[in-house]
């Protein structure tokens, strides 16, 4: 069993490129939310993106959005307005597990990070459980 959700996760993240690839104009920023207690994709996550403004620290919404089928949320940033800068996604977590009946230590979770860089590409996944949650920086 333990190989199987394993062998799942590995192709949800490997999917990305093939994503990228289909679409017309990829955004340089993707994110992916994978249930690791089920080992199954986070489906209907409701999620916000901020960047925080350099001369007042007040974060500023650019989109908002929900992960489709696969855990994915297209499209949330263009080439146009990415720029060097801290962002934050924002992930209703809470909403999730009451969503399938199960409660969660977390309401919801917050990644922080920063961009130096707005030519490259980011991929900033979120692993989650009930109890836990991980993240890290993808390509």
């Amino acid at each position: 069993m333990r190989a199987f959700r394993l062998q799942q996760l590995k192709s949800h993240i490997l999917f990305e490129s093939k994503i990228a690839a289909m679409s017309g104009s990829p955004s340089p920023l993707t994110t992916h939310v994978l249930n690791t207690a089920l080992g199954v994709p986070g489906t209907n996550v409701t999620l916000r993106l901020y960047q925080q403004d350099t001369s007042t620290n007040v974060w500023q919404l650019i989109t908002t959005g929900t992960t489709n089928d696969d855990g994915r949320c297209p499209g949330l940033i263009t080439q146009e307005q990415f720029k060097a800068g801290v962002y934050k996604l924002h992930f209703e977590t809470g909403q999730y597990w009451t969503s399938m009946g199960q409660t969660s230590f977390y309401p919801y979770v917050e990644i922080v990070f920063t961009i130096t860089d707005p030519g490259q590409k980011y991929h900033v996944p979120l692993l989650v459980s009930r109890f836990s949650y991980s993240t890290y920086r993808g390509s």
